[in-house]
């Protein structure tokens, strides 16, 4: 990425697949996003609004500071430091959901899942199921395209640690309801990797209107419920933690978007 940008990142500077401009109005509270979420008419319209939200003071700081800051190994890179927005079809069929950002990973590229280890086994996974046109995914505006695939974070900034409090993941919970909802008829499956995107996608299908079963379901490798016609799945995160242990291995991994396609009943494009 050229190091003309600066860190974080302006709305509006050029910085690929940045739909925001200086315009685009700022959450700066759990009320304003509320309000912008259910106001967003598109998709693209939400990405542009997700990605200047401000209304968690702790993750503004924490982003903010590690892009100023950076990685000694990413000195030179510009890093975008600012919420991620969804990324991939607008109408997908298949929807994966993560924790968050990685601090040098997604608030350095500007794209959810690239440019770490996590990243990089879940990009691998896509393009092994037919879902991603590349197995790598380095930076925005790589050439890396989804295929009827969509991934989110259910909490768009970077954490300190890795962990949210519960009132940041309140906060940023409407993105992912209006989300939900602006898909349409178009989505079929949600894959969410660990059991805080699991919870996420359970509160978020209920808060939409979704008969989730009661007792909530459990989040487990390879966990399934239905509902309103979407099969939701569970899988371990692809954490370094995980993959490096062996508690997630590539088959395990393999066997759950082999699952995700088998229930899309549409043709994938063609690359």
């Amino acid at each position: 990425m050229p190091a003309e940008f600066t860190s974080p990142v302006t709305p509006g500077s050029g910085w690929p697949d940045d739909l925001a401009t200086p315009a685009t109005p700022v959450a700066r509270n759990r009320d304003d996003v509320r309000r912008l979420a259910g106001a967003a008419s598109s998709v693209a319209a939400l990405d542009a609004a997700v990605s200047v939200c401000r209304a968690c003071p702790r993750l503004v700081q924490w982003r903010e500071d590690v892009a100023r800051a950076k990685r000694r190994s990413f000195a030179e890179e510009p890093y975008w430091g600012r919420p991620i927005p969804g990324w991939g079809d607008e109408a997908p069929a298949v929807l994966v959901v993560g924790l968050a950002p990685a601090a040098h990973g997604g608030n350095r590229t500007g794209r959810i899942f690239t440019g770490d280890r996590s990243g990089d086994w879940l990009f691998a996974a896509l393009h092994r199921a037919g879902l991603a046109t590349q197995p790598t995914s380095e930076h925005a505006g790589d050439g890396q395209r989804l295929l009827r695939t969509r991934m989110v974070a259910a909490v768009r900034c970077a954490p300190p640690a890795n962990a949210p409090t519960p009132e940041e993941r309140d906060t940023c919970a409407p993105w992912l309801d209006r989300e939900l909802a602006l898909f349409g008829g178009s989505l079929q499956v949600v894959v969410a990797l660990g059991g805080f995107a699991w919870q996420a996608v359970v509160g978020a299908l209920t808060r939409v209107g979704q008969p989730v079963p009661r007792p909530r379901p459990k989040f487990g490798h390879g966990a399934e419920f239905e509902v309103g016609g979407l099969l939701v799945i569970g899988s371990f995160h692809p954490s370094q933690q995980n993959t490096f242990t062996g508690r997630l291995t590539m088959s395990m991994f393999d066997e759950v978007f082999a699952r995700a396609v088998e229930r899309v009943d549409r043709h994938l494009p063609t690359l």
